[in-house]
């Protein structure tokens, strides 16, 4: 049986932690979660995982772009794909998101198909 792939999920809205990790459990992933950036980034140390969902505007003193050049600058999750989860759509939302090294980018309100696509997608999953 193959591994899971492991997906930490960083939010601060519980309602949306919650149907994204719904979402996820349907297919073959080990699904975690972190509240803010602080959170995110031991999490990802601890647990490596293969893909972050990583919401841009939460609490605390880190963004998701400051949490997402982070992770893509140690060597031990450089290559941890990351997708930008925002209600900002704006090119310029897009184009930050890339400068910090993010691998893709979805913008909210998003359907529950488009996450797992996504996710699949950018994972190499059948």
């Amino acid at each position: 049986m193959n591994t899971p792939r492991r997906i930490l999920i960083v939010d601060d809205q519980p309602d949306l932690r919650k149907l994204i990790r719904m979402t996820l459990e349907l297919g073959e992933f080990e699904v975690h979660d972190a509240v803010d950036g602080a959170g995110a980034l031991a999490l990802a140390a601890a647990l490596q995982p293969d893909l972050v969902l990583l919401d841009v505007m939460m609490p605390g003193g880190l963004d998701g772009y400051q949490v997402c050049e982070r992770l893509k600058r140690d060597p031990a999750l450089a290559g941890t794909l990351v997708v930008m989860l925002t209600a900002r759509g704006q090119a310029g939302d897009i184009e930050a998101g890339q400068a910090a090294g993010a691998d893709g980018y979805l913008v909210k309100p998003f359907s529950p198909f488009e996450l797992i696509e996504r996710v699949e997608t950018l994972l190499g999953v059948d």
